[in-house]
């Protein structure tokens, strides 16, 4: 009898582990050094409001968001900052308006190279829904903001510190991210990470439409995990490129997520687009390069996908021999025991006709997707690693 009282308490330990809420991405986006080019052209942040939009995957009742001013070289000064429904451009539900507290306070300052997260509070946040981040600066903003450039989404700045229910007059508009990092929700499912270049930040999607390849993944899923795009433009896996590569910034981007167990790492065409020679020794080096990632990933209990590299024949970056490079990497992506799943991405989205080329259909540079190479890649990515 005490031996099946025991056996029966293990697995209800078990079974309330395995329902334990924890912290978990709805939105994440990958921070970058804000070159002056990406930062606003009329007008400032400082002492001024900004109202971003992202959209959040996963519905949640208790959130906490993440700040970053990792890549700027002095603090940022914020005076509050508050979240609410999005309704159309600047318009929010002031019915669900929530002020982010820090240690208690409405105010912040974020250190040089650090990020920071706001104090956990309660909120209503239903899946697959709009979010309007408010940010009213203070007196000091670095020069080189903290930022994702490509947000896919406007973003509006206003004259002054815009408290919610009066008006927000935009004077300049932009589509980028400054200071947000993640929104986490207490979840009991883990959430998939996906480690990408442009095409995964949404090159060629519509703007403020959401239809990137990982949003129509995430609808795919109904929302039940959090999805959380990783991609950034121009990206390399191993040396160049824009921003950090892959191999320096997988540990904050990836491994810097909370409860996430499964990742799709779809990165490479630019290593291979921007190579001007010695083209084996560089395909072997990318190749190398997903070993080192997986291999951390899979330390910390995560599943890893490869996505094959997409045909690029009919773009600049065309050539015999950067093809040679992307079939030698897709070749190894396949090879069963190297990664854990497949996405093949090469497969689903080449013309059958001319299996180099994209489908006409799918593209318009015949190197990016469009909305609807977008929505037929986000919908097989669910099938895949759901």
């Amino acid at each position: 009898m005490k031996r099946l009282l025991t056996i029966l308490s293990l697995v209800a330990l078990v079974l309330s582990a395995s329902a334990q809420e924890l912290w978990t991405g709805t939105f994440a986006t990958a921070p970058e050094f804000t070159g002056r080019g990406d930062m606003p052209q009329h007008s400032t942040l400082t002492g001024n409001t900004i109202r971003q939009i992202v959209k959040v995957t996963t519905a949640g009742k208790q959130l906490r968001v993440q700040l970053s001013n990792e890549f700027s070289d002095i603090p940022v000064e914020i005076n509050g900052v508050y979240i609410a429904l999005a309704k159309d451009t600047t318009d929010i539900d002031l019915k669900t308006v929530k002020w982010l507290k820090f240690a208690g306070k409405k105010n912040v300052t974020i250190p040089a190279h650090q990020a920071i997260y706001c104090d956990a509070f309660n909120y209503n946040l239903p899946k697959l829904t709009r979010l309007a981040v408010t940010i009213c600066y203070g007196k000091r903003t670095p020069e080189h903001m903290t930022s994702h450039r490509g947000s896919r989404t406007n973003s509006y700045i206003a004259l002054g510190n815009v408290k919610p229910g009066k008006k927000f007059v935009t004077i300049e508009k932009l589509a980028h991210w400054y200071n947000i990092a993640k929104i986490e929700v207490k979840a009991k499912k883990p959430a998939i990470a996906i480690l990408g270049n442009s095409i995964t930040d949404g090159r060629g999607s519509t703007t403020d439409a959401q239809n990137r390849w990982p949003d129509f993944m995430a609808e795919a899923l109904d929302g039940e995990v959090g999805i959380l795009n990783l991609g950034i433009g121009g990206n390399c896996v191993v040396e160049g490129g824009l921003s950090e590569p892959a191999l320096k910034r997988f540990d904050r981007d990836i491994l810097g997520q909370n409860n996430i167990d499964k990742l799709i790492i779809f990165e490479g065409t630019n290593d291979i687009g921007t190579c001007g020679g010695a083209y084996e020794k560089k395909a072997q080096q990318v190749i190398d390069a997903y070993k080192i990632l997986i291999e951390k990933a899979h330390a910390k209990g995560i599943k890893v996908y490869g996505g094959t590299i997409t045909p690029t024949k009919g773009n600049g970056w065309y050539s015999f021999f950067h093809e040679a490079m992307r079939q030698t990497i897709n070749e190894w992506i396949r090879k069963p025991g190297n990664f854990d799943g497949i996405v093949d991405f090469d497969e689903l989205v080449r013309d059958a006709k001319d299996p180099q080329q994209l489908i006409k259909e799918y593209s318009d540079d015949w190197l990016h997707l469009n909305p609807k190479g977008y929505e037929v890649m986000g919908k097989y990515a669910a099938k895949v690693v759901k």
